[in-house]
């Protein structure tokens, strides 16, 4: 009887695209994949490291697991990730009863997978592993190293395969995709490769933009993005900050002239374009003025979703080591209220969708309702759209009409 084994996998889409290179490894060697993570011979926990939550979380799933084998509902635990490359020798004394200790999953530049664990027709393609912006609050540098491209011809094995295998969504990820290409030599970037992409596969519907930067989203991506209906009309465009003494000190290579440029020329040249983007307040020395100008400009820009990270002092990194830190009361305060403020908006933008049709790609049936989303909602981190009628199927496309809307979510049928 083969052995079977499970993957609980934290953090964002990099570490779901890493554990999935993990289930093959394991099927390649004659282990049997369980999505529950109950009863296994070995559980795989890969861990995220990236800011202080993440780093608590991960732990907690340690301390679960350790508990499972005491009580002899699993055999054997292998811990790997982002937060095992950076904490290994502290974790392996506190956790003697983990098995194995492993780093970041080495980047392949292809690999087919036989098992995913999450939507079999949501694929997620990356392309690039590593940075080298060196934001001075980030360790992803310090975890995963420079940039490293996928090259062209690996990309295209992965997404033909996807193409040819039932997938009607690819979201393509990296720390920083816009950067694709830099280390390559040539004079290719994200936009070229997006019209090989294009070229080169007949059967996805929606291509997915996630994790670019503003410094390096070019006017020919922007083009690309209007004129080619494939491509969602969603961009995922981290600012972090808008005061420029703070973009300065998170060195982040552009300016809030910059910034606002960039915003403008997507939305007046993109229709019906869906802005996502993340912020992070209470970066050091972050005064209640500079906090007020980030507030301020959220509720004049409008962001069609948003993220809210807490500052989180991580070793090793440029900010670590700077002045005036901020208070975590002070933090919690000022996340709450751009959160708050973001709800509010999110609702106007959904109310402006009653009586509308839009198309929606069904994703899952939950208690007897299918859940979906349209093009402006990535999955796991943005909205859903309830869907009120029967006989739909899972992976296919629906043009509905909207009915209700919530704070964050959409009715329709």
């Amino acid at each position: 009887m083969k052995k079977t084994f499970s993957v609980i996998s934290l953090g964002c889409f990099r570490n779901t695209y890493d554990s999935e290179i993990t289930i093959k490894n394991f099927i390649d060697k004659g282990y049997k994949f369980k999505e529950k993570a109950d009863r296994v011979h070995t559980l795989i926990i890969n861990t995220c490291g990236f800011i202080k939550e993440a780093k608590e979380e991960s732990i907690e799933y340690i301390r679960k697991a350790i508990e499972l084998k005491r009580r002899s509902i699993i055999k054997r635990i292998i811990v790997k990730g982002c937060l095992s490359q950076r904490c290994q020798k502290l974790l392996k004394s506190a956790f003697a009863l983990v098995d194995e200790w492993r780093g970041v999953e080495h980047f392949p530049q292809s690999i087919l997978f036989p098992a995913k664990i999450m939507l079999p027709h949501a694929g997620f393609l990356k392309i690039s592993e590593g940075c080298s912006n060196n934001c001075s609050y980030c360790a992803i540098p310090l975890i995963k190293g420079k940039l490293v491209s996928k090259s062209i011809s690996g990309i295209l094995k992965e997404l033909k395969y996807m193409d040819r295998h039932g997938v009607k969504e690819v979201n393509i990820i990296g720390q920083d995709v816009t950067s694709w290409g830099k280390d390559l030599g040539g004079r290719e970037n994200l936009a070229s490769l997006l019209k090989v992409m294009l070229k080169e596969t007949k059967n996805i519907r929606w291509f997915r933009i996630i994790y670019t930067h503003p410094k390096f989203f070019t006017g020919d991506l922007i083009d690309l993005i209007a004129r080619e209906e494939r491509i969602c009309k969603y961009i995922d465009l981290p600012i972090q900050h808008i005061n420029d003494r703070i973009l300065k000190m998170m060195n982040r290579g552009i300016t809030k002239k910059e910034i606002v440029s960039l915003i403008r020329r997507i939305r007046s040249r993109i229709k019906n374009v869906a802005i996502r983007t993340s912020l992070i307040v209470g970066f050091p020395s972050e005064s209640d003025r500079e906090f007020s100008e980030l507030f301020d400009f959220v509720k004049e820009i409008r962001f069609h979703r948003l993220g809210v990270f807490k500052y989180s002092r991580e070793e090793g990194t440029a900010a670590y080591s700077f002045s005036g830190h901020v208070h975590y009361r002070i933090k919690q305060k000022r996340f709450n209220e751009i959160m708050n403020l973001q709800k509010s908006i999110s609702y106007e933008y959904n109310r402006a969708m009653l009586g509308k049709r839009i198309k929606v790609l069904i994703d899952e049936e939950k208690d007897g309702v299918f859940i979906g989303r349209d093009e402006h909602n990535a999955y796991s981190i943005d909205g859903v759209v309830y869907v009120e009628r029967e006989n739909v199927n899972r992976g296919s496309f629906y043009n509905l009409k909207v009915k209700e809307a919530l704070d964050y979510d959409l009715v329709a049928q």
